[in-house]
């Protein structure tokens, strides 16, 4: 396959970006006063990894608000996070539309969070390209397969923990679809939702390495140690209730054919657009990297 998808989880590297600067109060404002800290280092950093990892198409992936089917399943879902900061909140915006003036396809869908998308083009298009998807989200681990990659961001813009198919098999023993049922015992603090308490990640590990599921080790559940039996037979419906919240789902619908999102050619044009809009820094970045 010479095609090669670049899935870019937008709302990782816009947070990422704007934590990064915020730190030292870099807002990089535009003339208006508007903060442009996260927009700027997201657009940035997609371009290096367009520089690095030479994809022949590109796709952006976006949460849209904070309310999705989750939040109707359990509603301490992503209860505890903070809201975004004052700064913060314009630049959500902002960055699908610098998106769109560099000629990058946004993809959003209500109720819906960008793990789904990511998750219903790898299984929309994992038979036609190779696909590279980058984010900082480990849920995505159940995504890999032999065409998929996810490289997770580590430093700066330049580098990435890769985790292809075969390391995720030698690293956890198990495929990666079943990586959801860990999460679903181990459970996710970030996203609020408990797991089976007591089962941290080795002991969860260990469970779906030796029977394969839920369903599995609920059936085993007489053979395990007392301890065990009594921390997961009082919390079988939380855990049940986990595992739909761990899962990621993959029938989102991707109306656009993969040749739709052909990585663009950045013309004088993009880029006095850009300058115009005072998103210099992007246009300075694009051309040293001589896109």
């Amino acid at each position: 396959m010479s095609k090669h998808l670049l899935i870019v989880d937008g709302m990782a590297l816009l947070f990422r970006s704007f934590f990064a600067s915020a730190v030292m109060n870099q807002f990089i404002r535009l003339e208006d006063g508007t903060p442009t800290n996260g927009v700027q280092g997201f657009a940035r950093h997609v371009l290096t990894a367009q520089n690095m990892m030479q994809p022949t198409h590109i796709a952006i992936c976006w949460d849209m608000g904070m309310h999705t089917f989750r939040n109707e399943l359990f509603d301490g879902y992503k209860a505890n996070r903070p809201a975004p900061p004052e700064e913060m909140v314009p630049q959500f915006d902002l960055a699908k539309e610098v998106s769109q003036m560099l000629g990058w396809q946004n993809f959003g869908i209500k109720g819906m969070e960008a793990d789904d998308l990511i998750g219903s083009m790898v299984t929309k298009w994992k038979e036609e390209t190779n696909i590279t998807v980058i984010s900082g989200d480990k849920d995505l681990l159940q995504l890999l397969n032999p065409s998929t990659t996810i490289a997770f961001t580590k430093k700066g813009y330049t580098e990435y923990d890769v985790y292809t198919h075969e390391r995720f098999l030698k690293e956890y023993g198990i495929e990666p679809a079943q990586f959801a049922y860990v999460k679903a015992f181990m459970g996710d603090t970030s996203d609020g939702y408990p797991g089976v308490k007591g089962i941290g990640p080795k002991t969860a590990l260990k469970l779906i390495q030796q029977f394969g599921s839920i369903d599995g080790v609920l059936e085993a559940l007489p053979t395990l140690k007392a301890g065990q039996q009594i921390k997961i037979g009082e919390n079988q419906d939380m855990l049940k209730l986990s595992y739909q919240l761990a899962q990621i789902h993959c029938e989102a619908p991707i109306e656009h054919r993969l040749d739709d999102l052909i990585v663009p050619t950045y013309s004088e044009d993009t880029f006095t657009n850009l300058q115009e809009r005072g998103f210099r820094l992007i246009v300075k970045h694009a051309k040293s990297l001589g896109l």
